[in-house]
């Protein structure tokens, strides 16, 4: 167990303690949370999500990339970006729970929904916009349409396109939460069942958790953004 003299920062100091040694439970069960619970609902949201982000992008990245190179279906992309914001995410999942059931598969495909739109649009826009000069120079070269989408349009695309999966990364993760409403036991749990973790120790704690998670995953999909961006784009940022 951590030792750490947490008394002072009130309900954040109860949140620390529940994270890293657990405490007594108000109902009596015996002690809830530390490491283990912790790290137990800390993998099965970023499995979650992780499945939710894999489905998403198998559908919205090809569809965006098909559409952007034919510089069709705009309203399409836009129609979706404009509904998954406007969709509230407990109704989306409750209407899932009613009609198909509970799960983990039940969840996954709600929070693929959600993560959907944001990829669809920026694909669509990064693609579209994609400088006509450096395509016509591809097709003059005898290249395919398939190639030019795949190695011209996609490479000077990919900032655009990772912000899209940035936005529906964060989105994904924060709306995992209620998961837990639906019986699949993510950092949720800690905020939906004060009842088990404490009226303010358990919402403080999931809070940091999942802020934290989503930090995380920002970072790391920065680091990936700047890895795909193309050196010629780099430059012409630095210039200008």
């Amino acid at each position: 167990m951590i030792e750490l003299p947490l008394a002072f920062l009130g309900p954040v100091g109860d949140a620390i303690e529940l994270i890293f040694n657990g405490v007594e439970s108000p109902l009596g069960r015996g002690e809830v949370g530390g490491l283990s619970e912790v790290g137990e609902f800390t993998l099965t949201h970023i499995e979650l999500s992780a499945a939710a982000m894999a489905a998403g992008l198998l559908f919205a990245v090809p569809l965006g990339v098909t559409l952007g190179h034919r510089g069709r279906g705009e309203l399409f992309a836009v129609a979706a970006g404009n509904a998954g914001r406007a969709v509230p995410e407990l109704v989306l999942i409750a209407f899932m729970v009613a009609f198909i059931g509970t799960g983990f598969q039940v969840v996954a495909i709600a929070l693929m929904i959600l993560a959907i739109p944001p990829i669809l649009t920026n694909t669509f826009v990064g693609i579209s916009q994609v400088d006509r000069t450096a395509v016509e120079a591809a097709r003059g070269m005898g290249m395919s349409e398939i190639a030019i989408a795949l190695k011209v349009e996609l490479p000077l695309a990919a900032p655009t396109i990772m912000t899209g999966i940035r936005t529906s990364a964060v989105n994904v993760i924060a709306t995992a939460t209620i998961a837990p409403l639906a019986s699949v036991q993510t950092l949720g749990e800690f905020i939906l069942s004060p009842n088990v973790y404490g009226d303010t120790a358990g919402p403080v704690a999931g809070a940091i958790l999942v802020a934290l998670l989503a930090i995380l995953v920002e970072l790391g999909l920065a680091g990936v953004q700047r890895l795909v961006t193309p050196k010629g784009l780099k430059l012409e940022r630095v210039a200008a």
